[in-house]
């Protein structure tokens, strides 16, 4: 009886705790110019952050998280999933590099998160085969390692892992496909005292879907509610995290912790990816889980990381061009909009990362002189988007308001930028030129980029490259302005 009264004594602590500090966030490498890792340590801490989610094992992000007392997660990519499936010395070589050297160095890491979303739908069922034997094998390594008590494996999943058969939460279970693999990951998550991860967004759903009603994506409770058996769902994310709840529950495991491994709303890239709404949908998720009251099949405070802390401007754009636009900060660590985490004393505001190095202040745009049916203008175009980022233009887009003049000179400042400024990177014939008179019209920002960091591996800037691809999309929507 002692035990338990003791046991019960330690949840509360932890859901009191939980109520102020159990955010965490999605920090992302895929930037051209990515902020130095220091810098971004310091901005997770002077934001409150107490946990972050890593989507590999970047040397550079886990030594700089040494000593800072934050939880990590670190991340396995789906590309790796197949060698540690394969190979228990894989697993083994894998959690001493990249988990046992870095606890060594006082880096708190908590959990691995082996593959990222490996189950959607999209991707055909190429890793189905593989997911669950590389879990095993890396939980195995742990247990070698002597760390399987202080670090824990999960797996990030979309919420496309479940459906319902009635359209409410009561009707979860998980996706036929998959029913039998998700209990065998599901047993051995809770054998080995492991939580569920689950990424939810809500954005996705209004964008994928032309009839989701908006407001239910919020959580201002404006939405006509689902009842479902009497219990109420005013906004998706309930419902969506308690369908899940009824899935595990209707399989045997009612008690596995969940985490929410990432949640938030982009601001750039499509109609309904913009500041305000994702300030209304940030601001209101913190609000939602502050008090600790969880959802109504769960009322326990919700564990979550929020996607993302800064925006990447690498990133694919298959699933849309809203996917380098996630960040609560932008590339350069400037708050987007005001967000109260409930975790400093800073009340609504962000603190911005400190002591960045800015490029000089000029920018590349299309020659006054230059003419709008100059032959050069498409390729060339072409070419800047095709090599740079040129998704904050197109309908509905901060920058979806310039006329041709302003598009063009958007694509060129953007390559240019994306060079470092070289001279030859500003040199479109009879096009282009350099100023030093900021083109930034009203939300729509002319960016100059930061000083590159060559710490990270792998990472090429200042190359002056013949582009892989056409952006054909945003480039008919940039010639009908022509």
């Amino acid at each position: 009886m002692g035990w338990f009264s003791l046991a019960i004594g330690l949840v509360s602590l932890c859901s009191m705790m939980c109520k102020v500090s159990c955010i965490g966030a999605n920090w992302g490498t895929q930037a051209s110019h990515p902020l130095p890792p220091d810098t971004v340590v310091r901005l997770l801490r002077e934001n409150g952050f107490q946990k972050v989610k890593l989507f590999d094992a970047d040397y550079g992000a886990l030594r700089a998280l040494g000593t800072s007392r934050i939880e990590v997660m670190v991340g396995i990519p789906n590309d790796m999933l197949q060698s540690l499936a394969s190979s228990l010395k894989a697993a083994e070589k894998w959690v001493a590099k990249n988990v046992s050297t870095h606890i060594s160095n006082n880096v708190n890491i908590r959990y691995v998160a082996v593959g990222n979303e490996p189950f959607l739908q999209t991707y055909n069922g190429s890793f189905l085969k593989t997911t669950f034997p590389a879990l095993q094998n890396v939980q195995s390594a742990l247990i070698k390692a002597g760390l399987s008590s202080q670090v824990k494996v999960t797996i990030p999943l979309n919420a496309d892992m479940y459906e319902s058969s009635t359209g409410l939460p009561s009707g979860g279970d998980f996706r036929a496909d998959i029913h039998d693999l998700m209990l065998a990951i599901v047993k051995f998550l809770s054998d080995n005292g492991a939580p569920f991860t689950v990424n939810i967004y809500p954005f996705i759903s209004l964008y994928t879907d032309s009839n989701f009603p908006v407001e239910y994506a919020f959580f201002d409770d404006n939405a006509t509610p689902l009842n479902d058996g009497g219990t109420s769902y005013y906004n998706m994310f309930d419902a969506n995290y308690d369908t899940l709840v009824w899935a595990l529950q209707k399989n045997g495991y009612g008690n596995l912790p969940i985490i929410v491994g990432e949640i938030g709303w982009p601001t750039d890239g499509d109609r309904n990816a913009n500041l305000m709404y994702a300030q209304r949908f940030n601001q209101g998720f913190m609000s939602h889980i502050s008090g600790g009251k969880g959802t109504p099949m769960r009322p326990v405070p919700v564990d979550a990381y929020l996607f993302s802390l800064i925006d990447e401007d690498s990133k694919s754009i298959d699933p849309g061009n809203f996917e380098r636009h996630w960040g609560i900060f932008t590339y350069d660590g400037l708050p987007k909009y005001q967000l109260n985490l409930g975790t400093t004393n800073s009340g609504s505001s962000l603190v911005p990362a400190g002591n960045v190095h800015y490029l000089d202040r000029k920018w590349c745009v299309m020659k006054p002189s230059a003419n709008l049916d100059d032959l050069q203008v498409a390729p060339s175009v072409s070419y800047a988007c095709g090599l740079a980022d040129c998704t904050s233009l197109g309908y509905g887009t901060s920058c979806g308001n310039l006329d041709a003049r302003g598009n063009i000179s958007y694509a060129l400042n953007s390559y240019y930028q994306r060079n470092n400024q070289l001279d030859r990177a500003c040199k479109f014939p009879n096009l282009s030129m350099v100023t030093k008179t900021d083109p930034t019209v009203g939300n729509c920002r002319f960016g100059v980029m930061i000083e590159p960091y060559y710490g990270a591996a792998e990472r090429t800037v200042g190359c002056l490259q013949m582009p892989l691809m056409l952006v054909s999309g945003l480039f008919s929507f940039l010639l009908t302005l022509m």
